[in-house]
């Protein structure tokens, strides 16, 4: 790695900055997970500091988790622990994580009536009589999840945070409230922490998060939630499933038919059968489709007969 002195008129201490610089390598991976640092040695001519500089800074490195030590071998990147979520899934991150044995524990920051919910949670939701509901989201004490939702007031009378506590959200919502959650709309983008939800996520201010935010509704079309849910980027991975798409021929009358009109008939004589409207039309677009359906086989039969005999199909 090319040298690097650290900046002596920066405010952060030395430590800080080489913990700073080996972090971010080990986030963008230029150093993979499982590879060995460098040496000390190395560490100290790259940056221009001192064996106890090195030293504090792996320090940090390894108390955050970043870095794992063994006595007698050199300090390797950590192997992230990740999580899947599927994330085209109306059902919640609780019931996916229970479906597959892991124990997801919720923290409930705050359960509050609003007047003043965001612009999208206000036009989906239909109404300005909101709840307000703050949580975070763990698994094995390492917080995956700052979750912010926003539910229609009078739809959940009597929601309270301790129903919460360690809970599903869309379960409660079926077996309290007989509110089943159904569909919705997802939507993901790559953004900065705030401060806030950083420090509730054990992350560094602006270090990249994943949100996935969307509306759902129950089986009648009438919205349920708001959520907007900030997702630790090196812990939790979202996965799309994805499928082939089929090739049809379709077949239509010539776009002239649509626009050609009908040929006059002759009016009906004294006594016979009545005229009716547009059944004219119907049999002049059926005569255009029986040709176009002609036209269709001569070409398929003249195919096959270029292409042979025993020719794959």
């Amino acid at each position: 790695m090319a040298p690097m002195p650290v900046d002596r008129t920066d405010h952060r201490p030395l430590h800080a900055q080489v913990a700073g610089v080996l972090r971010a390598e080990i986030r963008d991976r230029s150093i993979a997970p499982g590879d060995t640092l460098p040496s000390e040695a190395a560490l100290r001519e790259r940056f221009g500091v001192s064996r106890s500089v090195v030293r504090q800074a792996l320090a940090t490195l390894e108390d955050e988790g970043s870095v794992r030590r063994t006595r007698g071998r050199a300090p390797v990147a950590a192997v992230p622990t990740e999580h899947h979520r599927l994330v085209q899934r109306v059902t919640g991150l609780f019931d996916q994580f229970s479906s597959e044995g892991l124990s997801l524990s919720t923290a409930v920051l705050s359960l509050e009536p609003s007047l003043a919910g965001g612009p999208a949670a206000v036009g989906h939701l239909g109404t300005r009589d909101l709840l307000r509901l703050e949580r975070v989201r763990s698994v094995g004490g390492d917080p995956l999840s700052y979750v912010r939702t926003w539910l229609p007031a009078e739809r959940f009378p009597g929601l309270e945070a301790a129903m919460l506590r360690d809970a599903s959200l869309h379960r409660l919502m079926e077996e309290r409230f007989g509110a089943v959650p159904t569909s919705g709309r997802r939507q993901i983008r790559a953004v900065p922490a705030d401060p806030r939800i950083a420090l509730e996520l054990g992350v560094a201010a602006e270090a990249p998060l994943l949100l996935l935010e969307g509306g759902t509704f129950d089986r009648d079309g009438t919205p349920l939630e708001w959520f907007e849910s900030w997702h630790r980027s090196d812990r939790v991975v979202f996965d799309i499933e994805a499928e082939g798409s089929s090739e049809q021929v379709r077949i239509a009358p010539d776009p002239s038919l649509l626009d050609r009109p009908a040929p006059e008939r002759p009016a009906a004589a004294p006594g016979g059968a009545a005229a009716v409207p547009g059944l004219d039309r119907a049999v002049e677009l059926a005569d255009g489709l029986r040709a176009e359906l002609a036209r269709l086989r001569d070409g398929l039969a003249v195919g096959d007969a270029e292409r042979g005999p025993g020719a794959a199909r």
